[in-house]
């Protein structure tokens, strides 16, 4: 099709992106995702979702950082005491 676009357009727009909120929106994914997995009692995922999260935090900055440090945490505790 006429409209689409050409994998060079394609590649300015994703240099174009700045990193950080796709960065905040994995973390919370991958947050929510180890909630639902401990909630599952599926152990093995909820802990591969934790470390992947513990992972990204220190790649996140600004004003979410805090709440997902602590939603780490809380994920942390939980897993620890679903062991």
């Amino acid at each position: 099709m006429a409209d689409d676009p050409t994998p060079e357009q394609l590649a300015e727009q994703l240099a174009s992106f700045d990193v950080e909120p796709f960065l905040v929106s994995m973390a919370s994914t991958v947050a929510s995702l180890a909630y639902a997995k401990l909630d599952a009692g599926d152990l093995s995922q909820a802990k591969k979702a934790i470390d992947a999260l513990a992972a990204l935090l220190p790649h996140v900055e600004g004003d979410l950082k805090g709440e997902l440090q602590q939603a780490l945490t809380t994920l942390q505790v939980a897993y620890v005491d679903a062991t």
